[in-house]
């Protein structure tokens, strides 16, 4: 196996056994001071999917040995494991194979989660006796100690199941020149052993001395009978002793294999979880065009799915001197009335706020006890992390194309569940996510004020043919989103009519003046020239790159004159043929056309013009669509909102 300059071998749970015997028989090890000679984190060594190096765990061991003097600790330490203190995932896992030799059996598999750096092979000697042997991987360099602390591994595997301490022979040793460790493990037999023996030799006893004496003795001997009686007794008291003891043995497996079984059904939960955090995100980016609506869903998947109090998204501005608060979950009103206030400045060469150095660093932020970070935190920060009551918390930079854009964070305050390396790891894999949908949803924004912008300057454009239908496309616009309102209609359908509104006169541009403003009545040959403007909108909008649902746009501004009884133009649909935008508009631009001021006509009373188009249902236009434009309209002047009742 070809190692890297620098590989992870070993697993925090060596190190974890390491601390709670330290924390039980050397409480005066200053364990701050220990991590921190040796390149580890409280929480790395807190978290079972975390490894370490073969540097780390080397000057790990060097300043324990210094801090407390003892030569031999690593094997004290791999003989702590047996202890109940531990009540870890080995000791679980040990015990649920229920005797020492399946263990052995079975250590080539379980080593590997513990250490990377050799290869374990066993060997059954006898029920009692196992031959193990480490071959240490190529481009790895183990010490002593490592050696002995697998011996107190081994040991331990012995006497966690209450066996006496096992006799371990080392007739190999790659520290004194030899190809590998090979270890010989012998241990005492137990006393459902000894009585099994016992049960069996005493019944073997029997049966050869009845089959020998029986020639000798009358078959109405009683000594006969009282003696097989007496042995039978014998035999079932024996039999009863070893299954007791068995059961014992086997409902303590069954109990700790029940917590191991419930430890993976949870870690199946969470690994679950994890999972459908980045597919939901996902779904919400494509469901949701906005930023804030995007912010707000995506801290409510975190929420739900993810093992964390509370939480929340800070986003830089575009010139990236502020950061503010943009979503978050768990925390109380008056915090979050606080948090939407929140700012932190970036343009500060001298800040060392945690959010802040982690946006400007690019680099997760990891606190279980803010108390012993106090001098590293700015007043703002601290003052912050008082106001918020926040004791643990994890802050990551939010990353996309290589730039921060803002930070995630999370805390914990009711659970007080110690936060780890691996939650750093699911939260930056998560943050990257964030950014890439956030600038997703940024370029879908900055494309729609294109499209706006786009949108009002062809409007503008119409408008400027004539100042006196000036604005008539706006009204037409905000009418059929009203009407759309009535209908129920989400706001992607909404947005699809509210733009061909916006555009469905545009063909009148290729119009000229004499017939576009004239104040009497058009020819006949006139008329069909103004009609052509529907064709002339769908031509010059067709050549409009409009995308998604939007493609629509050219057809249903084509139709807006178009009547339901099938006498309207350019195509003579009839009914629902007709596109259903183009039947708003249609309703719409009448009722515009009938309440504004034009060459041709004066402006007539709102009340009027409903009564035509009510009067004209189900023949020009579709009545549920004139029912709904009345409902929207009447709902909106008793409110008092700004209608246009006539243009002058």
């Amino acid at each position: 196996m070809v190692q890297n300059p620098d590989p992870q071998l070993y697993n925090s749970r060596i190190i974890h056994s390491y601390i709670q015997l330290i924390k039980k028989k050397y409480p005066d090890v200053d364990l701050k001071n220990l991590l921190g000679y040796s390149a580890m984190k409280p929480h790395e060594v807190n978290d079972q999917g975390h490894w370490f190096t073969q540097n780390q765990i080397d000057r790990f061991y060097e300043r324990l040995v210094y801090l407390t003097g003892r030569e031999n600790i690593a094997r004290e330490a791999g003989r702590f494991s047996a202890s109940p203190e531990t009540i870890g995932v080995m000791r679980q896992y040990v015990l649920g194979l229920v005797t020492p030799a399946k263990v052995y059996e079975f250590i080539e598999k379980g080593t590997a989660n513990f250490t990377r750096s050799s290869n374990y092979e066993a060997k059954m000697l006898s029920s009692n006796k196992v031959q193990l042997t480490v071959t240490p991987y190529k481009g790895t360099r183990e010490k002593a100690f490592q050696c002995e602390n697998r011996k107190g591994f081994f040991e331990a595997i012995t006497m966690i199941f209450n066996y006496k301490q096992p006799r371990i022979e080392h007739p190999e040793c790659i520290f004194r020149g030899d190809r590998c460790c090979r270890y010989i493990i012998s241990w005492e037999k137990t006393y459902a052993t000894h009585l099994k023996l016992i049960r069996n030799y005493t019944a073997l006893f029997f049966i050869f001395s009845g089959i020998i004496l029986a020639p000798f003795i009358q078959s109405k001997t009683l000594v006969f009978a009282y003696s097989f009686f007496a042995i039978l007794v014998l035999l079932l008291l024996i039999s009863y002793a070893v299954m007791s003891i068995e059961k014992k043995d086997l409902n303590e497996a069954l109990l700790n294999l029940k917590d191991a079984s419930d430890q993976l059904v949870d870690q199946i939960e969470i690994n679950y979880n994890n999972r459908l955090v980045t597919r939901e995100i996902g779904q919400i980016v494509n469901r949701y065009n906005h930023l804030k609506d995007v912010l707000t869903q995506v801290v409510s998947v975190i929420d739900k799915r993810l093992d964390f109090d509370r939480g929340m998204i800070m986003l830089a501005n575009k010139e990236k001197t502020l950061m503010r608060f943009q979503a978050g979950f768990g925390y109380t009103d008056q915090q979050h009335k606080f948090l939407k206030k929140l700012y932190f400045h970036l343009d500060n060469p001298n800040s060392k706020g945690i959010f802040v150095v982690s946006f400007k660093e690019k680099k997760p932020q990891l606190i279980n006890d803010i108390n012993e970070f106090q001098d590293k935190l700015s007043n703002r920060s601290s003052s912050f992390a008082q106001k918020m009551g926040a004791h643990s918390f994890i802050c990551c930079p939010i990353i996309c194309d290589n730039e921060s854009i803002g930070i995630l964070a999370v805390d914990n305050i009711k659970s007080k569940r110690l936060l780890v390396q691996s939650d750093i790891s699911l939260l930056m894999g998560l943050s990257h996510f964030i950014g890439i949908s956030i600038r997703h949803t940024e370029h879908l924004e900055a494309h729609k004020k294109q499209l706006e912008s786009v949108l009002k300057v062809l409007v503008s454009s119409i408008d400027a043919r004539d100042p006196v239908t000036k604005g008539h496309s706006e009204w037409v616009a905000e009418f059929a989103v009203g009407i759309c309102g009535e209908l129920g209609m989400n706001h992607e359908e909404r947005e699809v009519i509210r733009v061909a509104a916006l555009l469905h006169d545009y063909g009148k541009i290729a119009i000229p003046d004499s017939m576009l403003k004239k104040a009497d009545k058009l020819t006949e040959y006139e008329y069909e020239y103004v009609k052509f403007h529907v064709n002339k909108t769908k031509e010059i909008l067709d050549q409009i790159n409009f995308e998604g649902p939007l493609k629509a746009v050219p057809d249903i501004a084509a139709a807006h004159h178009e009547k339901y009884d099938g006498s309207g133009y350019p195509k003579g649909s009839r009914g629902k043929e007709i596109p259903l935008g183009g039947r708003i508009i249609a309703v719409a631009d009448y009722f515009e056309a009938l309440t504004a001021n034009r060459y041709y006509n004066k402006p007539m009373p709102p009340e009027q013009a409903i009564d035509i188009l009510k009067n004209k249902s189900w023949a020009f236009f579709d009545g549920e669509i004139v029912d709904a434009f009345v409902n929207y309209y009447q709902a909106e002047f008793l409110k008092g909102a700004v209608l246009r009742v006539a243009s002058g």
